[in-house]
């Protein structure tokens, strides 16, 4: 079965409606499978979900219980097919609960938490459903099977093992309460970010405190402020779009400290939505997980399933990124210290000055204002620039579609097509921030691809940001990071939409973490080369193409400030391991255990890590605990990939591009990843090409 079972998230019980009028129980009556978000409303779910629940169980009891021998046929793929109509509403219900949700949606994810949690116990913790799976596991070399499908049933075989099915009857008694405990206080640590986040709202009534904004800035924060019925005023938020101007602009030196305090404090005020208790919580349940199935900790646990295979592998790597990059981010403290200093207020540098004492270096260095570069950035153009080069690397042609019905506003939706005019998929964008989101940018599939009774089933992707939004009179004008990220996550929406895989298990991103975000990031390289930008950095008002001389600042400032960004990325990295590295259940205090952390590795108290422990959504709540590395990981393997196109002096090759795609981007989890990377590349991945591009060596 696919995905499904991984969304152990929860909700409150409707008024159920008859199956004649929920969307989920019929067809969807488009080209695509497209969900007719029209129709879809708040009542549709929970009869849906316990629908599809039960007819899931049924097929899993008829595979556990068929009296016939055990084949690949009638076991491992009837379960990777099994679970349509529970696949079908869990993956509209958690996209939207992610990018829309509301209190209805709240509800019922607090509800259907458990009952998922406990559907997928009952799949891997039967017995009679087991069996079958490792006498085939046991005889797999004799069963002559392709490639795949040998992966796919050690895929099966390792699932069970890690979801219990190999402990005793108290054991598994024992790991059903830990998974729902678990479920509901991962789902409460998210609620509480997203609650926290909507709840800050700076009130500006002087326009003084906005000395050294952008006029752009200002404007939307006066829009904000008649939103929030503070007309006349200005407001900013906690989403980045709004306060990070404010830290790399803002004369005010109080505001700027105000609004980071604000970011970097979220669920962190002993209030409602504080999160210390279920870090606590949830660090207990899952050392207590990690050891009942057989690891010393959490990370053992994790790791034991990714490229990297044990934590010492990850903190080794960590390891040799961060030495050098903390002394790069003290010899750039140092130089802005030089900057405070000349201007004789006798401040020392604090982390709310950085961004703004860095954006007076790279003026005073490179003569490169990012605010000069917005205009040159509207969203629409940097989107037609990622299709654009989607198109020359892979041929591929994006076409929008009109009248087909989103689940916002904001929301676009586009046609993928291959060269030969064949389908690809279907991309839906959603790019501006709002109450219903949550903070961040990722992407998500609302369909997989995989193959039965020879279709091919075509994917549907959706790419989500929060990004600049338009004002009155400006389109969304983006800064570099946005750029980057639009690039990025479009890379994710590529290995899901390319991917050729038979089974929805082993299809586009169901891969190891650590594995995951190549696609992605590979695509950032291509975001400021000048090629690239010449087809989307067009000014918004006169349309002309950006000036070389801009473009050369850009490429010249290329390592400005990476000992900060990597500083800021790799401490929130080994954060991440002490707690998944943590042995006992004891309780344990949330600040003091993450001050320590960060004194340990050596930590410079100018940069704060990227994300403090109760707003750290990745690893609590995000999938990505013991695995935030994964992001560095990757970035080896991406800036060794890129080297490929470099290395024959077209960044377009289009014999690289086949190879990627084809011995990456199509293969989804189909073989080992280092493998499928080796066949693609040739060799092993060099790390000094990581360091290379982030100026560190």
């Amino acid at each position: 079965m696919k995905k499904l079972i991984l969304f152990i998230m929860s909700g409150l019980l409707l008024v159920g409606c008859a199956k004649n009028d929920n969307p989920f129980f019929s067809a969807y009556e488009n080209k695509y499978d497209a969900p007719p978000f029209d129709k879809i409303k708040s009542e549709h779910y929970m009869p849906a979900f316990k629908e599809g629940i039960k007819q899931h169980q049924a097929e899993i009891d008829a595979i556990a219980d068929n009296k016939e021998t055990p084949t690949f046929a009638n076991t491992i793929e009837a379960l990777d097919y099994s679970g349509e109509l529970l696949d079908k509403v869990s993956s509209v219900f958690f996209n939207l609960y992610s990018a829309e949700t509301n209190d209805d949606l709240e509800k019922i994810a607090n509800e259907v938490s458990p009952m998922l949690s406990e559907h997928s116990d009952n799949m891997y913790l039967n017995e009679k459903l087991f069996g079958r799976v490792k006498t085939l596991y046991d005889n797999r070399t004799q069963l002559g099977l392709s490639p795949e499908q040998i992966r796919l049933l050690e895929k099966y075989h390792r699932n069970f093992i890690r979801s219990g099915a190999a402990l005793n009857p108290e054991q598994k008694e024992k790991l059903r309460t830990i998974n729902k405990e678990l479920g509901l206080a991962e789902l409460a640590f998210g609620q509480n970010v997203l609650a926290e986040t909507n709840a800050y709202k700076k009130v500006v009534d002087k326009e003084t405190d906005l000395a050294g904004l952008p006029e752009g800035v200002r404007q939307a924060a006066a829009e904000a402020a008649k939103e929030a019925g503070q007309e006349g005023k200005w407001v900013f938020t906690t989403q980045k779009a709004s306060f990070i101007p404010v830290l790399q602009y803002g004369e005010n030196r109080e505001l700027r400290k105000e609004l980071l305090m604000a970011y970097t404090t979220r669920a962190n005020h002993n209030n409602a939505n504080d999160n210390k208790a279920l870090i606590n919580k949830i660090m207990k349940l899952r050392v207590q997980k990690a050891q009942l199935l057989g690891f010393e900790t959490p990370a053992a646990f994790i790791l034991d399933d990714t490229m990297a295979k044990t934590p010492k592998a990850v903190y080794d790597f960590l390891a040799t990124v961060w030495t050098p990059a903390v002394a790069r981010a003290k010899e750039e403290a140092a130089e802005l210290q030089k900057l405070m200093d000349a201007e004789g207020k006798g401040e020392k540098l604090e982390a709310w000055d950085w961004w703004f004492y860095a954006e007076k270096l790279r003026k005073a260095k490179y003569d490169l204002d990012e605010e000069e570069l917005r205009p040159y950035f509207k969203l629409e153009n940097v989107r037609q620039g990622v299709f654009d080069l989607a198109a020359k690397l892979y041929g591929l042609q994006f076409k929008k579609l009109e009248g087909m019905p989103t689940y916002h506003p904001d929301v676009e939706m586009f046609e993928v097509s291959d060269a030969d005019g064949s389908l690809i998929g279907v991309l839906y964008t959603d790019y501006f921030p709002r109450a219903g989101k949550r903070a961040g940018a990722w992407m998500n599939n609302i369909t997989e691809q995989y193959i039965k009774d020879s279709v091919n089933h075509r994917p549907i992707i959706v790419n989500v940001g929060n990004f600049t939004k338009p004002t009155a009179d400006k389109p969304s004008l983006l800064n570099m990071d946005e750029v980057e990220t639009m690039f990025h996550e479009f890379g994710h929406a590529l290995h899901g939409l390319l991917t050729q895989c038979t089974y929805p298990s082993l299809s586009g991103t169901n891969v190891s973490r650590d594995f995951v975000e190549l696609p992605s990031q590979i695509m950032e390289n291509w975001c400021f080369e000048p090629q690239v930008m010449k087809t989307y950095a067009f000014h918004y008002k006169t349309g002309e193409v950006m000036p070389q001389e801009l473009m050369d600042k850009i490429q010249k400032a290329g390592t400005f400030n990476q000992g900060f960004a990597m500083t800021e990325l790799l401490s929130a990295s080994l954060l991440d391991m002490d707690y998944h590295s943590l042995k006992d259940t004891a309780s344990f205090d949330v600040e003091a255990f993450e001050k320590a952390s960060l004194e340990r590795i050596g930590m410079i108290p100018q940069i704060i890590v990227r994300y403090r422990s109760t707003f750290f959504n990745h690893i609590f709540t995000g999938g990505y605990s013991a695995g935030y590395y994964s992001y560095t990981w990757a970035e080896v393997l991406d800036a060794d990939a890129y080297q490929a196109f470099v290395e024959t002096g077209d960044i377009y090759n289009k014999n690289v591009a086949t190879a990627f795609r084809k011995n990456v981007l199509e293969k989804g989890d189909s073989d080992e990843p280092m493998k499928l990377y080796k066949t693609f590349r040739g060799a092993d991945p060099n790390p000094e090409a990581l360091l290379k591009r982030r100026g560190l060596k």
